[in-house]
């Protein structure tokens, strides 16, 4: 079976190479919540967002972000339901963390004439969480590096100041950077990963009591 996580970074980047030299492409697919109020419609722009982006720099970093932390969600869940039903969930996870983390960017921005929103960040950030559920703590216990951080942290601390700084600026609108799409990804992730695998709340609060325990 082909690798999915290698196909989706694979069209991602196709895509959105493509789209930077096709401009009716980028107006097409971009989210625009202000058109998509007054056309009746246009809702596939939730998702095709995802696969478009502004240069290579974030794209990059979109995709390596995804390449890190896919195999670890992507695995348990075959783990779980097995290939086909773990990819089909996997799927879910990713390309429902898209769709859904565009949702309140929409109501929010759909009477903002100039607002436009492109990217997989919502679903890489779904992808990201629920592998920090997964592994809260680095296996050498030292921590990892997670860009923009440069040194090292444990992932789920790394998640707790992820979320608080995207809920920040969220309400500071102090940038062009979507963080509402970063926020509410993340939570997606969470949810739906904790709704798939129950059993991953208790461990994940083990792991982190037994890092506590081990510093103090």
């Amino acid at each position: 079976m082909l690798n999915p996580i290698l196909i989706i970074i694979g069209l991602t980047v196709a895509i959105s190479v493509y789209a930077w030299s096709k401009q009716e492409l980028m107006d097409s697919w971009i989210m625009e919540p202000y058109r998509m109020a007054r056309s009746g419609g246009q809702w596939y722009r939730l998702l095709t967002s995802g696969f478009l982006h502004a240069d290579i720099a974030h794209l990059f970093f979109n995709m390596f972000a995804f390449y890190s932390f896919a195999p670890v969600v992507l695995g348990t869940l075959y783990d779980g339901y097995g290939e086909l039903p773990g990819l089909g969930l996997f799927l879910l996870l990713y390309l429902g963390g898209i769709i859904l983390s565009d949702l309140p960017t929409y109501f929010k921005h759909r009477d903002d004439r100039g607002y436009r929103s492109l990217g997989a960040s919502g679903g890489v950030a779904s992808v990201l969480f629920a592998s920090i559920v997964l592994m809260p703590v680095s296996a050498n216990g030292g921590g990892i590096i997670i860009f923009p951080i440069p040194f090292p942290i444990q992932p789920f601390l790394f998640g707790f100041l992820y979320l608080a700084y995207s809920y920040y600026m969220a309400r500071r609108r102090a940038d062009n950077v979507n963080h509402d799409a970063h926020f509410y990804g993340a939570l997606y992730g969470v949810v739906l990963l904790l709704a798939l695998l129950p059993a991953a709340g208790p461990a994940f609060m083990q792991q982190i009591g037994l890092f506590i325990q081990s510093k103090f």
